[in-house]
């Protein structure tokens, strides 16, 4: 949410936004909804100022008469009021929900576009296997190496529906681990939080109302949410952090959930989109300055860089156009990893910034050092998930003989049965 003065004070800016991110929104609509909702404001004020005037004003008439037509005048000023206090309640559920539909003001590096194809490439990294034998896909690969059942996946979940088993559970184990050891060096306080949250807590990071179709709603009225960035951000909502806190770094693991509302032809094999997966997820809470949201962002994306760089997987960096922003994000990265079957980049992890758009919602603030409250920047990036991740692996580090290489800072953490050697192949 942005603040209404600097919309007023910046509409063309704002018009801009919404024509960059292709968000259909009416600038002049809700400043004529603001016009209305201050002129009826100040009337109640007014009318608010009369009562109390007339009260103080009655106790002190000692005349029954005169005291009696203070009271018939005071009954019409509260009828107004009233009326008054309707109108404003109308107007201001109005302007409210054409708030949380503001577009956040895009970073100027950030590239037109029409679609996620517009996205730009900037930073290319590692070798892309040459195979001297036909390469098999992640499905087939994991299937026959009994990693993965889809079948039974689907006969309990349905659509999208798997179970991972076996060493395809052991794989994912052992990138929690190394994950939560190499996540953690970098400075972020480990959090597995609720994956239930309140709708305030929904709508305060954006996913509500915009994104509800993608979301499973409880009986209680609760989301699952798709992301711990959700309960991450929800953690600090409503209080007031001393700047000397700052910055506060989480590291979220969680279940996740996503309908993938609208994309039932999209990717229906496989583990590329699925309904729930795991994942690291990094949060961060920083000061209200621009030049430290930009060093934190690309902070936090190569971090996730480095990780996959361990790995020794090939991939390579976007930055999202306009399109392909959400409607807080201020600028985006994707990193996607090379997936061999397909002759194709995959994502693998998003991280953005959002300057104060979250935090006014939700009204996390701090006090700085003059003892004033601002609203403070808030910035997330995917560590990484699973299962999408095993899609790359699997295909990359496949041999001849359909088993998988284990990239080496995965391999001490699959025990092979042998004392002190770790797995080095999944056969």
């Amino acid at each position: 949410m942005l603040d209404i003065k600097f919309i007023k004070e910046n509409k063309d800016l704002v018009k801009e936004a919404a024509r960059k991110k292709h968000i259909d929104f009416d600038v002049e609509e809700l400043l004529k909804i603001d016009d209305e909702r201050l002129e009826i404001l100040a009337s109640v004020e007014d009318l608010r100022n009369q009562q109390n005037q007339f009260s103080d004003l009655i106790t002190s008439i000692t005349d029954e008469n005169e005291r009696k037509q203070k009271i018939i005048e005071m009954k019409l000023i509260k009828d107004k009021l009233q009326d008054g206090e309707e109108k404003l309640r109308e107007v201001m559920q109005k302007w409210q929900m054409q708030m949380l539909f503001v577009p956040n003001v895009p970073d100027v590096s950030v590239p037109d576009g029409e679609s996620d194809e517009d996205n730009k490439e900037i930073r290319v990294w590692g070798e892309k296997p040459n195979f001297d034998f036909e390469p098999r896909d992640h499905v087939d690969l994991m299937v026959n190496l009994k990693m993965v059942d889809f079948e039974r996946g689907i006969k309990v979940h349905g659509f999208r529906g798997y179970f991972l088993t076996g060493d395809g559970v052991r794989l994912c184990f052992a990138i929690w681990n190394y994950a939560l050891e190499f996540f953690s060096q970098k400075g972020f306080n480990p959090v597995i939080p609720p994956m239930l949250a309140r709708s305030s807590v929904c709508m305060g990071t954006g996913y509500l109302p915009q994104g509800e179709d993608d979301l499973y709603k409880t009986q209680d009225g609760d989301y699952l949410v798709g992301t711990s960035e959700v309960p991450l951000m929800g953690m600090h909502m409503n209080e007031v952090i001393e700047k000397s806190d700052l910055p506060i770094k989480y590291l979220g693991f969680s279940p996740c959930y996503r309908r993938e509302a609208g994309s039932h032809s999209k990717d229906t094999k496989g583990l590329i989109r699925v309904h729930e997966f795991y994942k690291f997820e990094q949060l961060v809470l920083c000061e209200a300055n621009h030049e430290v949201s930009v060093s934190t962002h690309n902070e936090l994306n190569r971090n996730t860089e480095e990780f996959i760089e361990s790995l020794n997987i090939p991939y390579h960096t976007v930055i999202n156009c306009g399109s392909d922003l959400g409607l807080g994000q201020v600028k985006k990265y994707d990193v996607e990893l090379w997936v061999p079957k397909e002759l194709k980049y995959r994502e693998i992890s998003s991280a953005s910034y959002f300057h104060d758009f979250q935090t006014r919602r939700l009204n996390i603030r701090y006090r700085d050092e003059a003892g004033k409250l601002q609203y403070a920047h808030s910035l997330n990036s995917t560590a990484i998930p699973t299962p999408r991740i095993l899609v790359s692996l699997v295909e990359n580090f496949q041999q001849a003989d359909g088993s998988i290489k284990v990239p080496e800072v995965l391999q001490k953490y699959l025990p092979d049965g042998k004392a002190g050697l770790g797995k080095d192949f999944i056969r």
